[in-house]
């Protein structure tokens, strides 16, 4: 697809002009997300997607001359790299030398079974303030932060209260997008759909780099005006790049193509037996699996990207061609959805030898 795509146009600025590859990605793109989701917005990359989301969010305000700028994020959270991305994500060894420069959010802890109640409760208090202009999550999994996963249920309660107070929800889909929870979207497992969603790599599948932003009508309306001031002025040089676009569109057509569906249920299938197989295990301190993630968090040390025992974890794997890329503690496995059987049978064996022997 890309090879076709370069010997009719590699590429174009986007700005005041369109091409089919892009056209069509949008259109294929809206048959599939949420329906509330009416209009594309190309960038370049996950961290991207967010800042556009959140300049989108800043400005739905701005146009209407309300003053909303505060930001409610979850504890934990990684959304990206980029000064708006950092803000809205957790305070960390990655974001410490930028601390300085990085604007204020009102955080939430992070959802368990034993502390929903106190987290809506400080939810609902930062809101009734009267300033927050938007809610920014990762919609049921939390990955850099160690494939912490929350339940729908709670993410709806938190999506409802903040939409009947105004305040716009942005879901970040860049990794739990295009099949890697079970279905096309985290949020396809809501009842209360984000007002904007954050896409990329699952988008061209991997094969190049292109972010994209999505948004409800009503965040459109706040921009549909004669006023040029009121425009939203954003825009990279490579844009909707149309190779970047049919690697997407080809992406797309074997995603949702009932053979690409039937092997994300069967690798989802063989991770929950796993999972069943080594839940008592003595060095597994606990389990997590949503579609086609599984996360192993082992019973040593403190929960860490910084986890010393990564280094063991990496290097143990590569040594046996197996290419997992632990988050500290945390063994996390998300597999290619052509993967085989016999291949993910290879992943798990090995994994249960390093629970058996690795840790010595």
């Amino acid at each position: 697809a890309v090879a076709d795509q370069a010997m009719k146009l590699e590429h174009v600025i986007f700005a005041g002009f369109t091409h089919e590859p892009a056209i069509t990605l949008s259109k294929n793109l809206l048959s599939i997300l949420p329906e509330n989701q009416t209009r594309i917005f190309f960038s370049d990359d996950g961290s991207t997607s967010v800042e556009v989301a959140l300049k989108m969010a800043f400005q739905y305000w701005h146009n209407q001359d309300v003053n909303r700028t505060k930001v409610i994020a979850l504890e934990g959270a990684y959304h990206g790299d980029t000064f708006g991305a950092m803000s809205v994500g957790d305070r960390s060894m990655f974001s410490k030398p930028f601390n300085p420069f990085l604007f204020d959010v009102d955080v939430i802890d992070f959802p368990t079974e034993q502390n929903q109640e106190e987290v809506l409760n400080a939810f609902k208090c930062f809101i009734a303030k009267g300033n927050v202009s938007t809610f920014i999550f990762e919609p049921l999994v939390q990955g850099a932060a160690g494939m912490r996963m929350y339940t729908p249920d709670f993410l709806d309660s938190l999506i409802e209260y903040a939409q009947q107070h105004h305040v716009i929800c942005i879901a970040d889909e860049v990794f739990t997008g295009f099949g890697r929870t079970g279905k096309y979207f985290a949020s396809d497992y809501l009842k209360h759909k984000p007002d904007i969603m954050c896409l990329s790599k699952g988008l061209t599948g991997g094969a190049l780099p292109m972010g994209i932003t999505t948004c409800s009508q009503k965040i459109v309306t706040a921009f549909e005006t004669t006023d040029f001031y009121k425009t939203f002025f954003h825009g990279h040089s490579y844009t909707a790049n149309p190779l970047a676009c049919a690697a997407a569109n080809a992406s797309f057509t074997i995603l949702t193509d009932p053979t690409c569906q039937g092997n994300i249920q069967r690798v989802a299938d063989k991770h929950k037996q796993f999972k069943d197989e080594i839940a008592n295990h003595k060095n597994v301190k606990s389990l997590r699996q949503q579609g086609t993630i599984l996360a192993i968090e082992l019973d040593h040390g403190q929960t860490h990207y910084a986890n010393d025992l990564r280094k063991k974890i990496y290097h143990y794997f590569l040594q046996r061609d197996i290419l997992l890329r632990p988050l500290g503690n945390v063994i996390y496995i998300v597999p290619p959805y052509i993967i085989t059987d016999e291949e993910l049978d290879r992943v798990y064996t090995s994994i249960r030898e390093f629970l058996d022997d690795g840790l010595k």
